[in-house]
Parts: C-alpha cells; sequence; structure tokens
C-alpha cells in the first residue's frame, strides 16, 4: 500500500475513534444524562479540524485532482459523489454547532435535535469512509503511477508541515481521549 493511501486510511481510523464518542455521547444524551457542553465543542472542533479541514482538505485539494487526471470521473462520477458527501457532512456539522449553541442556551429540545442530527452524521461518515476505503483507494492502487504517488507522499507532508509541527499526534491524542471519554 502507497504512503498517501496508508496515510488516508489512517485518519479514517482516527476519525472513527471521533465518530464512537459522537455515538457515546448520542447514547448518553437520549438515556437522559446531561453532557458538558465544552465535551461537546470539543468533539465538534475535532471533526471539523481533523475529518473536514485536513483530511478532507488533503482529499480534496491533492487526492481527487491526481484522480481525475488518471481518469476518474468527477461530473456525475465517484468523485463527484464523494465530494457531494464531504459538502453534505459540513452541512450536518452547521447543524450540530447550531444545537450545541442551543443546548448551552438551554432551548428545550435541542439535544434531541443534536442526537437525531449527530446520528445522521455518523451514518453518512461511516458510509462514506467504507466506500473510500473499499473502492476508491483500491481504484486508486491500481491507477496511480509511483509519479503519482510521489508527487502525493510530497504534497500530504507539505500539508502536515503546514498545518503545523505535531498537528497529527495531538490529534491522534484527542482522539483517543474523547474515545475513551465517551465512548460506550
Amino acid at each position: 500500500m502507497s504512503y498517501p493511501i496508508h496515510t488516508l486510511k489512517h485518519e479514517h481510523r482516527v476519525i472513527e475513534q471521533g465518530l464512537r464518542a459522537l455515538n457515546g455521547i448520542c447514547l448518553r444524551f437520549s438515556s437522559g444524562e446531561q453532557i458538558p457542553a465544552e465535551a461537546l465543542a470539543q468533539l465538534l472542533d475535532f471533526i471539523r479540524t481533523f475529518a473536514d479541514r485536513f483530511h478532507h482538505g488533503k482529499e480534496e485539494t491533492y487526492f481527487f485532482p491526481v484522480l481525475e487526471q488518471q481518469g476518474v470521473v468527477r461530473e456525475n462520477g465517484p468523485l463527484h459523489i464523494i465530494e457531494s458527501e464531504h459538502e453534505i457532512e459540513r452541512e450536518l456539522l452547521a447543524e450540530l454547532d447550531h444545537q450545541i449553541r442551543a443546548y448551552q442556551a438551554g432551548i428545550p429540545d435541542s439535544r434531541w435535535r443534536f442526537v437525531e442530527t449527530a446520528q445522521q452524521f455518523i451514518e453518512l461518515l461511516t458510509g462514506h469512509i467504507q466506500r473510500e476505503d473499499q473502492i476508491l483507494f483500491r481504484i486508486a492502487e491500481e491507477m496511480l503511477d509511483q509519479t503519482d504517488i510521489a508527487a502525493l507522499s510530497a504534497a500530504f507532508k507539505q500539508a502536515e508541515v503546514e498545518i503545523g509541527a505535531g498537528f497529527l499526534e495531538r490529534c491522534e491524542r484527542a482522539a483517543a481521549e474523547l474515545e475513551k471519554a465517551w465512548a460506550v
């Protein structure tokens, strides 16, 4: 497995830790437990920063264009579907943020709307990860040549440099801590 694909798959495993934490929070909310709003905001920040801005950002900026150059169809094809899912995920994240603010303000039923939106997000992102792991990444492994792999490797390493030293390690720690604290 090439470095770029290994990196993206590893990031999926880190994201899944955050999703297990989010699911645990939903189960706790559903059983009537109060959750500190700060914990909700921390989890949302992790998902936005790591899953969306960093991981999806690398896919959209570097990975998808290389696949498109190799003949993977964007418009009405697999890349369009994946990018559309990224957009829906962003909309759900915005709604989660709205519900966290409503929960902080004591608005009735905000935690139930949070749970409903979070469950939609978990379901969408879990399926999205599976499609990328099982289909898109296999296609990429077959199509990418050594030049593509080298270019993506350099781009991914540069993205890590640009986001700051230790970012990935901090996110991995945060994901593990969130999972430990909230997953059931």
